[in-house]
């Protein structure tokens, strides 16, 4: 019975494998095809018979009732870099560097003595570009616009000149100078100088070297030799200690205070009587006030910085 059973399976296999399988093909997919495949065949029956007409030329002249079909279709853009993330920003460094290519070749001056310009602040650029504009971009920027401004004066385009004015200030403090000092009715020139918390106020008058402070001689006021020669070290670099006569004024501070304030306020009324003194007088270090001040003592501290030597550390 086994045997006979193991016969007739082998039977079914092979007739199986000799017949070949028949795919089952879903009944809305055909139906699909035939439409699709009837279509085509259809439009391509009726566009052998059916004429057809190629387009109307393209009208490129300006009528009174055609207008322009090239304005009507695209509007270009002002700017080749509109479709950028800064038009504006890029606009303006090409522009820049256009005109800088152009007039590179022309003598330079150095730029210890090129004209002293303002330009504007990130913050006003910014606003006029109405962009995001990041420091680093408005330094390259500038970087050509000094390069420009290097330009020596007396042969500056002025193409340069129109362009480099749009990234001016409205107003440029380096061109304020100080009102020019004059003596008074009596010929005394004027200084005032401070130091720490003390100042100073110095009359010069032409003489024959008398000093007078607070009413006091210079001895009586100054008791060390060292604050002496500090207060009348402007007349002593200058060589005018017998040229001249000083009535001052100071108020507050210590004695080396008011000496260091005296010598700046007696080196600007000098200058008065002679403007040509200055390089001296700041070559001696008479014309520019020192800042500095004394750091205070801290409380547990022998000084402003200096610990007790019992305190462990």
């Amino acid at each position: 019975m086994r045997g006979a059973g193991l016969v007739t399976g082998l039977k079914r296999a092979t007739s199986s494998l000799a017949q070949p399988t028949r795919a089952r093909i879903c009944p809305e997919k055909a139906l699909l095809k035939a439409s699709f495949s009837t279509t085509t065949a259809r439009r391509a029956a009726e566009s052998e018979f059916e004429p057809f007409e190629a387009a109307a030329p393209i009208n490129f002249e300006d009528d009174d009732e055609t207008p322009k079909l090239l304005q009507r279709v695209r509007v270009v853009p002002a700017s080749p870099s509109y479709f950028t993330a800064k038009p504006s920003f890029i606009d303006d460094i090409l522009e820049l560097k256009a005109v800088l290519r152009k007039y590179e070749t022309l003598p330079q001056i150095e730029p210890i003595h090129a004209p002293r310009v303002a330009w504007k602040s990130l913050a006003e650029y910014k606003n006029k570009a109405d962009e995001p504009i990041k420091i680093a971009q408005w330094r390259k920027l500038q970087k050509v616009l000094q390069r420009l401004n290097y330009i020596h004066p007396t042969i500056m385009p002025e193409e340069a000149k129109q362009v480099m004015e749009k990234y001016k200030r409205a107003i440029n403090p380096y061109d304020r100078q100080p009102s020019p000092k004059a003596l008074d009715e009596m010929g005394r020139g004027m200084g005032v100088g401070r130091r720490k918390t003390c100042s100073a106020v110095a009359w010069v008058v032409e003489g024959e070297g008398e000093v007078l402070i607070n009413g006091k001689t210079l001895t009586e006021t100054f008791k060390r030799i060292h604050d002496r020669e500090s207060a009348l070290w402007a007349l002593k670099a200058t060589q005018r200690l017998d040229k001249y006569n000083v009535w001052a004024l100071i108020r507050g501070g210590g004695t080396t205070g008011q000496a260091e304030a005296l010598t700046l306020a007696i080196a600007r009324a000098l200058m008065v009587h002679e403007p040509a003194l200055k390089p001296a007088l700041r070559r001696a270090g008479c014309v520019t006030r020192d800042p500095r001040k004394v750091e205070r003592k801290k409380p547990g501290h022998i000084k402003a910085r200096k610990m007790p030597t019992w305190v462990k550390r």
